[in-house]
Order: structure tokens, then sequence, then C-alpha cells
């Protein structure tokens, strides 16, 4: 199917032609291909470049303060819905010095590349946050991707049609400024050290990509270089011992349930004007109608009571 449309850039007039082929199809989308076709009079091919140059400025120019997610669809990586703005660290509440420790040592890595080539020590690096879930942890990344400026490259280790090869291309062709964002990684192998009877059937027969596969793109001899590799786990001693070994992850948190140094700043980002006494209040009856309390159930707990701190308080024992 073929459209035509002619349009004015400058001072010249283009025609633009949209083809669409019936038959051909992008197997991991579904969607249609296309190509469009622009044709000028005259011998000057430079408008042709204007052109280009203008949409990827303008495309940037979309992007600019905001966070890109990027999903590998079949042996590259396509943006992911619309760049989300970015998200503030302040507005990820973890126990006291665990995000300063965190941010950090990201930027301490991506400043110093030249250390690494000196020494002879691959340029990558590798964390894993670990805790149960709702406490922050892809939070957390997200933040922290909008703090460095970064996109994030979401891939799934039990999508089935992931081979060890194309995972490893994956890796090697990630965009620049990006954090690999690995989520769930027990999910996709549980430890060797297991008897074939203890292998949960939900883990059983997932896909194509071998765990050698995974160890060897992670920090093999055709690995690439100057990588970031963030992985999530809600069940840590799920992992093989291998997986996350110095080299492979070179900086492992734990992020858990909120303490009341936690609860009390989160009651004052939803309540600045209220007293600390307050705070200190919502946080020891938290406590004390449970002892372990995520983040998301407190969110969701405020957004109930987003407009009457003194009902979030009354009704905490909501939060069971």
């Amino acid at each position: 199917m073929k459209t035509n449309k002619a349009s004015r850039y400058g001072r010249k007039w283009i025609r633009v032609e949209r083809t669409r082929e019936k038959q051909m199809v992008d197997l991991h989308t579904g969607t249609p291909w296309e190509s469009v076709t622009f044709t000028a009079l005259g011998r000057d091919r430079q408008i042709f470049f204007n052109i280009l140059q203008e949409a990827r400025e303008l495309a940037m120019k979309q992007e600019e303060g905001r966070t890109v997610m990027y999903t590998a669809m079949g042996a590259e990586w396509r943006p992911f819905g619309f760049p989300r703005r970015r998200r503030p660290l302040s507005s990820v509440v973890l126990q006291e010095a665990v995000a300063e420790r965190i941010v950090d040592d990201v930027k301490e890595f991506i400043g110093n590349p030249k250390w690494y080539t000196d020494r002879g020590i691959p340029y990558r690096r590798g964390y894993l946050l670990y805790g149960p879930p709702g406490c922050g942890k892809s939070s957390f990344i997200t933040a922290l991707a909008g703090e460095l400026g970064y996109s994030i490259c979401l891939m799934s280790l039990s999508d089935r049609s992931l081979s060890d090869d194309r995972l490893n291309h994956l890796l090697s062709v990630a965009p620049q400024q990006s954090i690999i964002l690995l989520e769930d990684v027990d999910a996709a192998f549980v430890s060797r050290d297991l008897l074939p009877t203890e292998n949960p059937l939900a883990y059983q027969g997932m896909g194509r990509l071998t765990f050698s596969g995974l160890l060897n793109s992670l920090d093999g001899v055709a690995s690439s270089e100057a990588r970031i590799v963030f992985m999530t786990t809600n069940f840590i001693d799920r992992l093989d011992p291998a997986l996350i070994r110095p080299g492979r992850v070179d900086l492992k948190q734990y992020i858990g349930n909120c303490t009341h140094g936690q609860l009390t700043q989160m009651f004052w980002r939803f309540y600045p004007e209220e007293p600390a006494s307050e705070a200190d209040r919502f946080a020891e009856q938290a406590l004390a109608v449970h002892s372990e309390i995520s983040a998301a159930q407190v969110q969701g707990h405020f957004l109930l009571h987003k407009m009457d701190p003194a009902g979030s308080i009354d009704n905490v024992a909501q939060l069971k």
C-alpha cells in the first residue's frame, strides 16, 4: 500500500512516498514493514541531510530531562513507551546511607575509566539489589538513571526466545549511557546445589538461555565493556553463588522493609506541613501494627489519605 504527499521544506517542495508491505512484518511486534522515500527536484542532496538532522534534534529534544526505557526486540533495543520524567532520588526513601553508597559507587565508576584501563581490569560494574518485594529496588534504579542522565535497558531473562547468542549480542549493542536492568533474576535460574526434586515446577523448562551463557555474557571473554548492570531479586538464597561472585556482582545491597526513620521521612514527603511529632506517632503506630511494612504498602496507604494526615494515622491498622 502506497500513499503520497507533497510537503514544503524551506523553499522546496518534497514528495513523500510511504510504502507499507502487506506480506513482510516484524516477527516480534507483528508491525508491517514500512519505507519512506523523499523526492525533490534539483541536484543538491543537502536538503535530505538537513531533514534528517532536524528530525534527530527534535527526537533528542523530546528526551531532554527524561528517562528513556528500552526493551529487547529481536536483535536490537527499542524505546518502550514515551520517555518518562526523571524521578528525583529524594523521592525514593531508603535506609540511611544506602542510596548514597550506591550512587557514589556508580559515579566513581563512570568517572574513572582510565583507572580500569591502566590496571587491565575490565571496565564494567555489576550490582545486585535484593530484599522483599515492594521495598523500592526498581524505583531506586529508575531514580538513579534520572540522576545520571542515563536510559534503562530492561531485559527479562525468563523470555523463552532469549538464547545465549542473543543475550550476548544485546548486551554488546546496548545504547551508550544506559543501565542494563535484569529484574527478578531468581525467576530465570535456580541454584545448581538444589536437587532436581527441589527445583520448583515454575522454574523448569524456561527458555533456551543457559546458565553458563548468562555467566559468559556478564564477564566472559566476549562480554562488552563500559557497562553497568543491575540485577534485582526477592530471594537471594535462590541464586547460584557463581552468578553473584565478585567480578559479576561488585556490590550487593539489601533493600528491606521500612524502618522508623523511613516511615517518618515518607510521612513528611506526603504531609510536609505536619509537625515531627505526628510523623513519629505514625511510624510508632505503624510498626506496632506490623513489624514488616514495605514502602509500596505505605505509599498506597498515604494515597488513600492524601488530604487527611490525621486519617492516615487513625487508620494505620489498614497497613496489615
